[in-house]
Order: C-alpha cells, then sequence, then structure tokens
C-alpha cells in the first residue's frame, strides 16, 4: 500500500521549466503521478528528472493539441503566464494581446483540448494559475497582469460551473510574492527604476505581512491538493495563498 496520493494519474504541466511550474511538476511525480512537463525552454526542461519533458508553445493551437494528445491528462496545471510592469497609461495594445494571449487565452487552448477527454472519463482536476493581484487585491504598477489574471478567475470560474455536475473540477490559484526566477527579473525591473535592486526587493518583501515571500514549493503543496481527490468537493474557487497580503 502507498501513501502517494497521486499513483496512476497523468498529469500535464504547462511552463515547468522553473518556478512554481517546476516545483509543481517534481512535486506531484513525487506523489505517483506520470507528469507530463512541458515548455518552450529546451535547456530548463533538459534538467528535470522524473517526469516526461516536452516542448509545448501555449500560445500555439497545433503545438497544444499535440501536446495534450500526447499526455492525455486526468490533470492539468495551467501555469504559462507573464508579468508586465507598468499602469494603464503605460500599456500598449501589442503588451495587451500578449498578455491575454499567455495568460488567459493559452489556458482556453489546453482546458478546450484537454476537457473531451476527461468528459468521456468522467473525472478531471483543471488548476489554473491566477494571482492574489486580480480581482482580489490590487497592487501598484500591475495594470494588464492584475487585469488577466482576474479574467482568469472569470474563466475558472465559468468552466467549473459548466461542468461540475459531469465529474470535472476547475480551481485556480492565486499566490502573492513567490521565489522564482521570474521574480528576480522583476526585482531587477524595479532596480533600475528606483536606483536600489535592494530597495526594490524591499517593496517587494514588505507588502507580505509575514515579512518574507513565498517559496516554489509552497504553492506547489496546493497544486498537489487540488490534483489529487483530498479536494475531490472542491471546485470554482480562486485559493489564496498570499501570507495574508489580501487580509490586510
Amino acid at each position: 500500500m502507498t501513501n502517494k496520493r497521486l499513483v496512476g494519474k497523468r498529469v500535464l504541466v504547462t511552463a515547468a521549466g522553473q518556478g512554481i511550474g517546476r516545483a509543481s511538476a517534481l512535486a506531484m511525480a513525487a506523489e505517483g503521478a506520470q507528469v507530463f512537463a512541458t515548455d518552450v525552454n529546451v535547456d530548463a526542461l533538459a534538467t528535470l528528472e522524473g517526469v516526461e519533458a516536452f516542448v509545448l508553445d501555449a500560445r500555439d493551437n497545433h503545438s497544444v493539441e499535440e501536446g495534450v494528445a500526447r499526455a492525455k491528462p486526468e490533470v492539468l496545471f495551467n501555469c504559462a503566464g507573464f508579468v508586465h510592469h507598468g499602469t494603464i497609461l503605460d500599456a500598449t495594445d501589442d503588451e495587451l494581446d500578449f498578455a491575454f494571449d499567455l495568460n488567459l487565452r493559452s489556458m482556453v487552448r489546453t482546458i478546450r483540448a484537454a476537457l473531451p477527454r476527461m468528459l468521456k472519463r468522467g473525472k478531471g482536476s483543471i488548476i489554473n494559475m491566477s494571482s492574489a493581484c486580480s480581482s482580489v487585491i490590487g497592487a501598484p504598477d500591475r495594470f494588464i497582469y492584475g487585469t488577466t489574471k482576474a479574467a482568469v478567475i472569470g474563466l475558472t470560474k465559468s468552466v467549473a460551473v459548466d461542468y461540475v455536475a459531469q465529474g470535472i473540477r476547475c480551481n485556480c490559484i492565486c499566490p502573492g510574492t513567490v521565489e522564482s526566477p521570474s521574480w528576480h527579473d522583476r526585482v531587477d525591473v524595479l532596480g533600475k527604476i528606483l536606483g536600489s535592486k535592494e530597495e526594490a526587493m524591499q517593496q517587494f518583501v514588505s507588502r507580505q505581512p509575514m515579512g518574507r515571500v513565498a517559496t516554489a514549493e509552497e504553492i506547489a503543496a496546493l497544486v498537489v491538493y487540488l490534483a489529487s481527490d483530498d479536494s475531490a468537493f472542491t471546485t470554482g474557487h480562486p485559493h489564496i495563498i498570499d501570507g495574508g497580503w489580501s487580509g490586510q
């Protein structure tokens, strides 16, 4: 007998090359899942062990359809996304188009591709990456990101209510600031604006009541829960894991 929670489950993860996606792919594999870890970064995928890794471009319909057909997932974790800096007055149409395509429409593509098989099976868990910076709470200079991540919450609730009676669960995760390569990139951007990387990092940390940012592994633990049958009665919810940020 095994205590592993995901034995026998086929899992597809997008943006598994680094950060939350990588930590989640490894955590689900450790829990016994057959994990298909995907990304556009070939070099990052090459460093993953214990998973089946292959390139998938979440912005390309053909790539998504091929990847989903290969993985045949019972669990889908949509983790791909990008954070733009700036206010509504800074946002360009090209940036908006890119963000809505990667942060939202990529999820539409993967869900459309994976859902028919889930429905035939009568079971499936879809997990979408949103953010506490969304309709939950606003963050300075995050207009594009917050707008697209609010849309992810709406997408999640819509999919959940349409398929709840057919064995499909759909939830999203709303983290606060998380230690990851992409976060360090944002610290660098803000540091150039403020003239100090240390001041930029402190600005991010100071908004977290716990006085620190989250680890990717802490978010991955919630992904494992939502992928597992432990959360069988849970659907249609934004799961906030932000160290108390939105509760201030």
